[in-house]
């Protein structure tokens, strides 16, 4: 006789093979038996975690459930941010920029009290869509609106990958709602590797500005931040633009990697910046079809199931201490050009919701130390790094031949070192040029990645492929330097009332991280 079970639901895990991760009645069995009850017991299943482990040719679902036996389940209470309705004489927080740490830092401040004042060197996010355009087919970059600039930041036009290691570091489900609550689709709060998509992230950027402004804040932009009004050791405020002055509380600095300006700003006020390790490398990308093949053990030309979705992978290594790994691989998807200025040529990969497109890229990146950019460090000091990145990023553009047309090799041609005649097909829209990218990045950088291509085609037999092309330069990884801030109060060491915050201050790496500083940063006002 089994023991009686509480009517309150429970939560149950339960793994079944593809072809019947979807059957209902296979689905109320497993649960079944997992409880020791009859299926006719179960009067309601609700699906709160979706995963697929591939490592085996016969692939497996798991599956979470929340259970009603004998009763039905209550129904799901509605997601939605209820922010307070800002008083008048609230505290003014200035928040430079509108990237996931710039709009939750905001949406935190105003759940404090404080009203935010976000920022943006760039455009909305539907203007914005406009700037593209002249990149993708002139090559030329509006230089403060692009992939990087503009509202909702680098992440806006990217996969929109949400999935992070970064538990420890705060609410990721509040996050993840939040998302919700402004358009995103409910999905995201399911899947094990959650993504949006570059086709829906722009509406919801959209919405947080909404629920930003009608609760009593302020977005501005093309409001690019030129000065730090400084007394002694405390922020007092901005100046924006070159001529017009903001004071505020506080100052919240959440503009990303690619604000190299703001570092330069920071450099010549005297600001306490830290060097740390960052990564450069290429795009590497496939045909779709062939890491599906890969990834899921079927032959090649046998088409992916319905119940599957675009292959992704991770690959990582170290060699002679360095790291060597892929990064923001983006499943059916495209690269595109990420520069932010026009002597330059940067890429970076990006997927929509379906990501249905041919193709798959991820960056292949091999760590830089600080001690790597010593040469730099002569002329450019504490931004020896970010000197460094320009470098790569201008061979780029000269090897590219004009435009945004990026310089690439066929994987096999890069680890044998020689000329590519003919590049594969690319999604790369501004068009590729052969050239010697084994020749144009550092040694320590081209040796490790060669070995580390060798190690990854061994453990995916047919990574390295005559089809594969190496795409350069993706040189945006991460911040090159770190704006400091005392692990208390999360003020910079020296200028009280200043915020450092997100990737550009060295303190996250992804849409979900950089969300949680914000809020971190917005948490600990004072």
């Amino acid at each position: 006789m089994t023991e009686q079970l509480p009517s309150d639901p429970v939560s149950v895990d339960v793994i079944l093979p593809l072809a019947k991760s979807e059957d209902e009645s296979a689905r109320l069995k497993a649960v079944g038996r997992k409880l020791k009850v009859h299926p006719a017991r179960i009067k309601g299943l609700r699906l709160t975690k979706h995963s697929i482990d591939a490592r085996k040719p016969e692939i497996k679902v798991q599956l979470r459930f929340d259970v009603g036996v004998d009763e039905t389940l209550p129904p799901e209470s509605e997601i939605s941010v209820q922010l307070p309705t800002l008083k008048k004489g609230s505290r003014d927080v200035i928040i430079v920029g509108s990237g996931p740490a710039g709009m939750f830092a905001a949406l935190t401040a105003i759940e404090k009290g404080w009203r935010p004042i976000v920022l943006e060197r760039g455009k909305d996010a539907s203007a914005r869509r406009f700037d593209l355009a002249p990149i993708l087919r002139h090559g030329k970059v509006i230089e403060d609106s692009n992939y990087c600039f503009g509202e909702g930041g680098a992440g806006t036009f990217s996969d929109g990958k949400l999935y992070t290691r970064a538990t420890k570091r705060g609410p990721v489900r509040k996050v993840y709602e939040t998302f919700v609550a402004h358009g995103a689709p409910p999905q995201i709060l399911i899947d094990s590797h959650p993504h949006i998509g570059s086709n829906l992230l722009p509406n919801v950027v959209k919405a947080i500005r909404q629920s930003i402004i009608d609760a009593g804040g302020e977005v501005r932009f093309g409001s690019k931040v030129t000065d730090f009004l400084l007394e002694g050791n405390r922020i007092k405020g901005v100046v924006i633009n070159g001529d017009e002055e903001l004071g505020a509380a506080a100052v919240i600095l959440a503009t990303g990697h690619s604000a190299r300006d703001v570092y330069e700003l920071l450099r010549r006020k005297e600001i306490l910046m830290e060097q740390k390790a960052f990564a450069v490398g290429v795009r590497i990308e496939h045909p779709q079809p062939l890491i599906d093949s890969l990834q899921y053990h079927f032959d090649r030309g046998i088409e992916r199931s319905r119940l599957l979705p675009a292959a992704s992978y991770s690959l990582a290594t170290k060699i002679r201490g360095r790291g060597v790994h892929s990064f923001c691989m983006c499943p059916g998807g495209f690269v595109v050009p990420a520069a932010t200025e026009n002597d330059e040529v940067v890429v970076n990969g990006m997927s929509l919701s379906k990501r249905d497109s041919p193709f798959a890229n991820s960056g292949m990146v091999v760590t830089v130390e600080p001690d790597d950019v010593t040469t730099f460090e002569g002329e450019h000091g504490i931004l020896a790094g970010i000197a460094f990145q320009k470098d790569l990023e201008q061979v780029a553009k000269k090897a590219g031949g004009g435009g945004q047309v990026a310089p690439a090799q066929r994987v096999i041609d890069f680890l044998a070192k020689r000329d590519s005649n003919k590049l594969p097909e690319t999604s790369y829209k501004p068009g590729l040029n052969p050239a010697r990218l084994d020749q144009l990045m550092p040694a320590f950088v081209v040796e490790r990645m060669i070995e580390g291509l060798q190690l990854f085609g061994r453990k995916m037999r047919g990574y390295i492929t005559e089809e594969a092309n190496l795409i350069g330069f993706e040189t945006r990884t991460s911040s090159p330097v770190r704006i400091p801030r005392d692990p208390g109060s999360l003020q910079h060491p020296e200028i009280s009332g200043l915020y450092p915050c997100g990737e550009g201050a060295g303190f996250a790496g992804g849409i979900v991280s950089a969300a949680l500083d914000g809020m971190k940063c917005a948490e600990a006002l004072e």
